[in-house]
């Protein structure tokens, strides 16, 4: 198991996360804590090559997400021969990079370029669009469609009409089947 230079265990997976984009040199002991091996520096993603990638994915490519602080990620990890190139890469936040390392979730990329996510379970995640933008001035567009539909909103609006006595919920329940 890996370990930081203070002595803490550090899983596999968490170690492959953390050199995602981080330079590193690995350091095999054996038993006795000889160094048996120094291996070669890890690859870091270039500054251009990252510009591209930030450009290109605008944000987390896990369906649904979108958050736009993100970590690069190797689709085929450079420690198993994964280039440190733009077709090899996708941006992920912190939540779906560490989903992808240690929980078991994959991505895979079509022979079209296209990216497929997989729960643990071999089950494909599939696409969710994201959310339309919001508009300019929400609280106008929200007035406009109020007055379209008659419905005047003042300070009373969130008041029960009720004298506050307890709920009669079958009723309640009665009037909303009605619907």
């Amino acid at each position: 198991m890996p370990w930081l230079r203070e002595g803490t265990d550090v899983s596999a997976e968490t170690s492959r996360r953390l050199a995602c984009d981080a330079g590193m040199v690995v350091m095999k002991h054996d038993s006795d804590g000889k160094i048996l091996d120094v291996g070669r520096r890890t690859r870091t993603i270039p500054t251009a090559i990252r510009r591209a990638l930030t450009v290109r994915d605008e944000g987390c490519q896990f369906p649904g997400c979108g958050l736009k602080y993100c970590e690069a990620h190797h689709v085929k990890h450079w420690a198993d021969g994964g280039e440190t190139s733009l077709d090899n890469l996708v941006l992920l936040c912190r939540h779906h990079h560490r989903a992808v390392h240690e929980e078991g979730y994959t991505i895979q990329r079509s022979s079209d370029g296209e990216l497929k996510f997989l729960r643990p379970q071999g089950w494909e995640i599939p696409y969710v669009p994201p959310p339309p933008p919001l508009p300019q001035d929400p609280f106008e567009e929200l007035s406009v469609l109020l007055e379209g539909e008659d419905i005047s909103i003042d300070a009373s609006t969130g008041f029960p009409t009720w004298e506050g006595g307890p709920l009669d919920l079958g009723w309640a329940i009665e009037g909303y089947r009605q619907l």
